[in-house]
């Protein structure tokens, strides 16, 4: 049993140990821009899992390639998958169709999720703060383009439905905002304009319902970038951070009731700016299946509330039965 104080949010998780060993299918790679990371993931979950003494199947997948999903004895599927097919919902679809149980949010909240438009626009509507957005879809943008008055600039411009900062850049000028849309909207189709909150840059991991404690993410790069997240060595991860406990809580309920509004389940990681001059956390996005590198936060933030790696893994795939279907075919 852990038991770990987050801002004003005690949680109790329990890892107690199960001596049963299951028959996992784990699925790492895919077809996402995210490919490399998941696979990354992939290798560290199933080296966590038969740590653990589970018989772990490794396979890639994707839409044209199902047939790991046939493989047997199976007890569960542990989509270490990120983006595109993995992520989407799409994956996640076809396991609830075969009556499959697996690790992760149901079809619906994954296919939610992955769209951040789609999201700020629930987080609004329950007053959830988010930063200010537009949309430009490539048939709307011209050389002339320029952001509305309550975006302005710096603004982020962001892909709607991509993840690990993918094709995402801080723009400071009117210039290089249009340089990026023109550069990034014949592959995309969308591209997502923020205004660009000034303060510290936060996450939140969740299982189970439950937050982990918070991390202030300090990258040596201006933002949490793909080659910070992932590259280097030099950015710093945050638990003592410098702020109020009242702080701390909305940022950890913030976190949750996005979790909640999205319908996620098992695990998610919500990642958040703190507006610098209100203190008011300003929500980015969720991610339902956050990576599990040797870089990643939702590992670090569970370390920190002293659940080992080997633990973390072995939960989410219990997760996975006790949420089964009651009539769960045998695979």
């Amino acid at each position: 049993m852990v038991t770990k104080t987050t801002g004003l949010i005690t949680q109790t998780i329990n890892f107690g140990d199960q001596a049963e060993k299951l028959n996992i299918t784990l699925l790492a790679g895919g077809i996402s821009a995210e490919r490399e990371v998941s696979l990354q993931t992939g290798k560290q979950i199933a080296a966590a899992l038969r740590r653990c003494g589970h018989f772990v199947f490794e396979s890639d997948v994707g839409p044209d390639n199902l047939s790991a999903l046939d493989h047997k004895p199976c007890d569960l599927v542990f989509p270490a998958l990120h983006g595109t097919f993995g992520e989407d919902g799409r994956l996640q679809a076809i396991l609830e169709k075969r009556g499959i149980p697996f690790v992760g949010s149901d079809s619906a909240a994954s296919h939610l999720a992955m769209d951040k438009l789609a999201v700020k626009k629930i987080l609004v509507d329950r007053d959830v703060p988010t930063p200010v957005w537009q949309v430009v879809r490539q048939s709307e943008f011209t050389p002339h383009w320029e952001p509305v008055e309550a975006v302005g600039l710096p603004c982020v411009i962001k892909p709607n439905a991509d993840g690990s900062s993918v094709a995402c850049r801080i723009c400071h000028s009117l210039s290089e905002a249009r340089g990026h849309l023109s550069a990034t909207l014949p592959k995309y189709g969308q591209m997502l304009v923020e205004r660009w909150i000034k303060g510290p840059e936060l996450t939140v991991g969740i299982i189970d319902d439950h937050p982990l404690p918070i991390i202030q993410i300090r990258p040596s790069t201006e933002f949490y970038d793909y080659q910070a997240k992932y590259v280097r060595e030099d950015t710093q991860y945050l638990f003592n951070i410098d702020l109020p406990e009242t702080v701390l809580y909305d940022v950890s309920n913030a976190a949750l009731r996005t979790y909640h509004w999205v319908g996620a389940r098992h695990l998610a990681r919500v990642d958040i700016m703190l507006d610098q001059a209100s203190l008011q956390p300003m929500v980015l996005e969720i991610n339902t299946m956050p990576g599990f590198t040797t870089h990643s936060l939702v590992p670090k933030a569970a370390e920190h509330a002293g659940i080992t790696f080997d633990q973390l893994c072995d939960r989410l795939a219990r997760l996975a039965l006790r949420d089964a279907p009651v009539n769960v075919p045998s695979h």
